[in-house]
């Protein structure tokens, strides 16, 4: 979300402050409500104004008897929400209201009486929420509780650091009713992907069949935003402010669409290396070691052969961004193989002991017959770590369109809405895993909102 935003809505907070005091805004030493606990919080300002402009039986529940559990997300979470989400809530009360209740359990549930592992437990809009305990972490849905058991009168609250979003169903599409070009280009590590909803797509009886072009990330925003003559973007890494730009000067608004998770595999084909930390792989592929042996006395004497993507992929970008420090210099000085196609670094690595490279992980799910995926400061890429981010490659996959092209080509919005409803029906087999459970509720969210408009 923009700071502009955000700022307008907290100048709204100092308002009520100074003309309801009435409220509760300031802290009470025996605060008789959950609303009282948010209301003198100094990080939940937001959630309080929100509370004031989503329907009054939201605000007048959690003033009841109780018991309650309410999760409250920060000001700073919210000023994650994406503009256009946080927008059209401070505008559609119903929507406002639908997210707030999710995040409100009608039972009072203390810190302690949660079990190790993971419960669903409703909320007051009837949906469910996932909480989970690993140890000292509680989880709730994506979001991590960072204060625990603020108690009040009629129940407690728990410091959230993000929006949790309630599952969202879009409507059924008819593939077979789609007329019209889809024109789609970029990354190629999303490309296998959209290749799996596409021919999906068309098994259920498209005629309209989108075209796919494997051109790189970077590419893929310029053919997007520069040449604006594609219809949807497919992205390893978030859009630059600079491509956002140039989207605007050809009157486009992108609008990101999470679809997934990938884990950049770094792989080789040898069997002497099996885990490299951060610091040993900025080594190798910044061209500072360039034989094994080097990187550990253990290896054999043998010639480090680097194979990367182009200077035009997402994955180079993020490779460069997490373990070279954003050095894009670097990255070139080990005088690397590189290519577009991930299909061809594969078999340089394949083909050669020395070598080593990284890729989308599907690329070495598809290969792992001849291909070996190092782990990385002993963390191996799995579900669990991926899903966690704790793998320190793993990373968000996007998909990227516009409202206004959405609204000129039906099938646009259509061929999206397939492919938010069915991602996670075929992202294991692609080689990926799924995005959470709120990042793909909020990318449904955008849809509607964007279809909307």
């Amino acid at each position: 979300m923009r700071k502009s935003t955000f700022a307008k809505l907290l100048v709204f907070v100092l308002v009520l402050v100074v003309a309801v005091p009435s409220m509760g805004i300031f802290a009470q030493d025996d605060p008789a409500t959950v609303v009282d606990v948010i209301n003198g919080s100094d990080q939940h300002a937001t959630l309080a104004t929100a509370l004031t402009l989503a329907d009054p039986t939201a605000a007048e529940a959690l003033t009841g008897e109780g018991p309650l559990t309410v999760f409250a997300p920060t000001d700073a979470a919210f000023e994650e929400l994406p503009e256009l989400v946080f927008n059209a809530a401070l505008e559609d009360t119903a929507l406002l209201t639908n997210i707030l209740t999710y995040h409100v359990v009608p039972s009072q549930i203390m810190a302690g009486d949660i079990a190790e592992g993971c419960t669903d437990v409703e909320t007051v809009n009837g949906a469910t929420l996932e909480v989970c305990k690993d140890g000292e972490t509680v989880t709730v849905n994506s979001a991590t509780v960072t204060a625990a058991d603020l108690t009040a009168g009629n129940g407690v609250v728990h410091v959230i650091d993000g929006l949790v979003i309630p599952p969202v169903e879009l409507p059924e599409v008819d593939p077979a009713a789609a007329e019209g070009e889809i024109v789609t280009a970029g990354s190629s590590t999303v490309g296998p992907l959209s290749v799996a909803i596409a021919s999906q797509w068309e098994e259920e009886g498209a005629t309209t069949v989108p075209t796919i072009d494997i051109i790189g990330s970077g590419a893929g925003f310029e053919r997007f935003c520069v040449n604006a003559e594609t219809d949807i973007s497919n992205a390893s890494r978030p859009i630059k402010d600079s491509e956002v730009e140039s989207c605007q000067e050809n009157g486009r608004n992108p609008i990101e669409f999470r679809v997934g998770t990938d884990a950049v595999a770094v792989t080789v084909s040898n069997d002497f290396v099996t885990d490299l930390s951060l610091e040993q792989l900025a080594q190798i592929f910044s061209g500072e070691v360039t034989n094994w042996n080097e990187v550990d006395s253990s290896y054999p004497d043998l010639p480090i052969t680097l194979y990367i993507p182009g200077t035009d992929s997402g994955t180079f970008d993020f490779f460069v961004e997490v373990v070279l420090e954003e050095d894009e210099e670097a990255a070139l000085a080990g005088n690397p193989q590189m290519s577009e196609n991930d299909d061809v670094l594969v078999e340089g690595i394949a083909g050669d002991e020395g070598a080593i490279g990284y890729f989308g992980y599907a690329y070495y799910q598809q290969n792992q017959d001849i291909l070996n995926i190092i782990s990385i400061d002993g963390i191996t890429a799995n579900a669990s770590t991926v899903d966690a981010f704790t793998y320190p490659l793993a990373r968000p996959l996007f998909i990227y369109s516009d409202a206004n092209i959405m609204a000129e080509k039906p099938q646009v919005a259509a061929f999206i809405n397939y492919y938010l409803t069915n991602v996670n029906d075929v992202i294991g087999e692609v080689g990926y895993f799924p995005a959470s459970a709120d990042a793909l509720n909020l990318a449904r969210l955008k849809w509607q909102i964007a279809t909307a408009q």
